[in-house]
């Protein structure tokens, strides 16, 4: 796939970086511009594309447009400590039909994906996660995903794909690739009962979100083992997120949706990063713009933290704990180096490998102590035999 049907990044964003610090993130980055081009992707670890696609929005007319608002506060941040090479590959514009748009994001991000390249998408409708999720069908493995919604987005299957039943496209279409999807921060009084069951008989994860905002810190080991990360802005409360004709008064607060993000920028599995369902007809004195940037930047902070755990190191520099819960023996390691949690499950006889670690926090350790299966391995274990 040519990245020719890419479109520069708005003259406007670039525009404004004029007259500021020359230690500011617009000045320090390569763009796609009219004048430069598209930017050189060797050597590069990060790829910001927006995505002008709002078609599918389900009573958000008007989404995939003023992403050059989120650019302007982005750029003029200034950067962390980073390592990091980035570039803005500037939008990918609608197509004659919706699917036309999707296969132009599953091909583009699908070469970032091989050549080992985070992409960072500015939606658009949510939708995309559906062709953000095909991209990895090229890769050739299961697909574990995060989504930050107040809803599930399971929907009705119609015959065309919306943003509020594109879950379950992603559920029953084939290829299936999904191994695990999670939804953080979903309120109940949005979502059928239906839906929440049909969940919990497929083992997914639902994670409430007063249940998420009383501890926030339970969001890390689920995040830690996600390949996508996609969020819907209407997950955050409208007076911090006012941007989204479907915005409510309860979700995430500004600095719990930033942590998140860098949560998803600490994970060394997460290679996707998308934001959804902004629209700029709604925003207030570009507050929403400005937080989405702020969400951009710290899911960068957090990629300049990756450290090299789990699964891509030996267990020998983990310290093991042994716990006997009935008659089951559950394994827990702790990592030296971030002090992390994983625990073991036995895998079936039939299967390539005896066993396989997932994330965990140091909760379920106790739990396990206390003679009661963690609610997390119970989920896996169920899952994996």
């Amino acid at each position: 796939m040519s990245l020719s049907f890419l479109l520069p990044v708005e003259e406007i964003a670039v525009a404004h970086t004029a007259l500021l610090s020359d230690l500011i993130l617009g000045k320090n980055i390569e763009k796609h511009t009219r004048q430069n081009g598209i930017p050189d992707l060797d050597q590069v670890q990060i790829a910001i594309i927006g995505v002008l696609e709002g078609r599918n929005a389900v009573d958000n007319v008007g989404t995939g447009r003023g992403l050059e608002n989120i650019r302007k506060y982005l750029y003029q941040m200034f950067p962390g400590n980073w390592h990091s090479n980035i570039v803005d590959l500037g939008n990918i514009p609608q197509g004659n039909d919706v699917e036309d748009t999707f296969f132009v994001v599953q091909e583009i991000i699908s070469l970032l994906l091989k050549k080992e390249i985070t992409p960072i998408i500015i939606g658009g409708s949510q939708d995309i996660t559906y062709a953000n999720y095909r991209a990895y069908d090229s890769l050739d493995k299961a697909v574990n995903m995060v989504v930050v919604d107040n809803k599930f987005d399971l929907g009705e299957m119609e015959q065309s794909i919306t943003s509020e039943n594109y879950l379950h496209k992603i559920v029953m279409e084939k290829p299936n690739n999904l191994l695990n999807y999670s939804n953080i921060g979903f309120q109940t009084f949005f979502n059928s009962q239906e839906e929440i069951d049909l969940l919990e008989n497929l083992y997914f994860d639902s994670y409430r979100l007063g249940e998420v905002s009383s501890n926030l810190s339970m969001v890390e080991p689920i995040i830690r083992d996600a390949d996508i990360v996609s969020i819907d802005i209407g997950a955050i409360r409208s007076s911090d997120a006012p941007a989204n004709n479907n915005a409510v008064p309860n979700g995430f607060y500004g600095e719990e949706i930033c942590s998140i993000a860098r949560y998803a920028g600490i994970s060394r599995k997460v290679s996707s990063f998308g934001v959804y369902e902004f629209n700029a007809k709604f925003d207030i004195r570009d507050q929403t713009a400005h937080l989405i940037a702020q969400m951009i930047w710290y899911f960068i902070e957090g990629y300049n933290l990756r450290i090299k755990e789990y699964p891509f190191e030996s267990k020998k520099k983990y310290k093991k704990y042994i716990v006997l819960v009935e008659d089951e023996i559950i394994n827990f390691y702790k990592s030296d180096k971030s002090e992390r949690w994983w625990m073991e499950i036995t895998l079936p006889s039939n299967k390539t490998q005896n066993s396989t670690l997932i994330p965990c926090t140091y909760q379920d350790y106790l739990t396990a102590n206390n003679q009661v299966f963690p609610e997390r391995w119970l989920k896996n274990f169920r899952k994996l035999n």
